[in-house]
């Protein structure tokens, strides 16, 4: 099945650069970018593919899309087979962190400049690629905590608003293992509510970025534990699983438990103006135009910054949450 798809991707590749190659003689050559999304696990992911469909269009830029069905190795034979076909540029979205060294280093030796998108990975040698354009997963993390902080915290005393003695519990759904959202909005969560003793993670489990995940893992907790005050999601989908299970328990969400979410897709906003979640961070999708902006100048040998971080925003349960955009996603 593998060889299959892998047979196909070759078949799809060659039948796109036949018109390219054909029009060499009479027009300028255009961009080849080869982009390799993970999947299309959510309706923020499929926003980010659009993105980047949309944006390559209207750039006039040649796209060999890849899908690779949260898969690592799907995505390492895209990419080998984007520096077999000698494209432009490579753009991909890294499903995991780590594991990337070999291929990197064959787009080097074939001159390839190499765009990382939206998830960061852990790598020695760090000019195997030309940079990173994406969310700041650590901010995100960081945010969430400062708007438990503010929830939970007198900002005067720095004491607990409320004197029960009992320690904020909070369940983590996290985001797919070994991946760089999982990782960075962990760990800027706990930088910031390490210096606060009155917070306990009781429970934290990955739910792989997936609502049928989220909702199955809420089942179960709700199961295990009798006392919840807070979950922290590391994305829409996972809440939006996790409101389901709440509901059919009788639970109110953003009421009997407090619910913070990151990406800010349509159905989190319309859940936080319900007031069924309380707080939404944003993760920012639409990376399409930075995306051929950042190809282009790779293209003409031209330097990029090192990380370019998208502009995000945060929505809480206090904001007047009648001007927020539709997200479109």
């Amino acid at each position: 099945m593998e060889k299959s798809r892998f047979f196909c991707l070759i078949l799809t590749i060659s039948l796109c650069l036949l018109p390219s190659c054909a029009r060499k003689n009479v027009e300028t050559k255009g961009i080849i970018l080869g982009f390799s999304q993970i999947g299309a696990e959510s309706a923020w992911r499929n926003c980010n593919t659009r993105s980047v469909q949309e944006a390559a269009a209207g750039a006039g830029i040649q796209l060999l899309f890849f899908n690779a069905e949260q898969k690592q190795e799907n995505q390492i034979k895209a990419i080998r087979s984007f520096i077999a076909y000698q494209v432009d540029i490579i753009a991909f979205v890294p499903i995991v962190s780590d594991g990337w060294e070999n291929v990197l280093e064959e787009a080097k030796e074939a001159n390839i400049p190499v765009l990382i998108c939206d998830r960061e990975i852990n790598i020695q040698d760090e000019s195997l690629y030309a940079g990173y354009l994406g969310t700041n997963m650590l901010a995100q993390g960081r945010s969430s905590a400062e708007y438990l902080i503010k929830k939970f915290v007198n900002p005067e005393t720095g004491q607990f608003l409320e004197e029960s003695g009992k320690p904020v519990r909070i369940v983590e759904l996290r985001g797919t293992e070994g991946s760089s959202p999982a990782i960075m909005r962990a760990k800027g969560f706990r930088d910031i509510l390490a210096g606060y003793s009155g917070f306990e993670i009781i429970y934290s489990e990955s739910g792989d970025f997936l609502r049928s995940k989220g909702y199955e893992l809420m089942c179960n907790i709700l199961e295990e534990l009798d006392e919840i005050d807070v979950i922290y999601s590391h994305n829409d989908g996972m809440t939006l699983g996790a409101i389901d299970a709440m509901k059919e328990r009788g639970i109110k969400p953003g009421e009997d438990i407090i619910i913070i979410s990151i990406d800010a897709e349509q159905a989190a906003i319309d859940a936080l103006k319900r007031g069924e979640i309380n707080c939404v961070v944003e993760c920012n999708p639409k990376q399409g135009p930075d995306i051929m902006r950042l190809s282009a100048l790779l293209a003409g040998n031209e330097s990029i910054p090192r990380v370019i971080f998208m502009e995000e925003e945060v929505f809480t349960e206090w904001d007047d949450l009648s001007g927020i955009a539709p997200r479109g996603y």
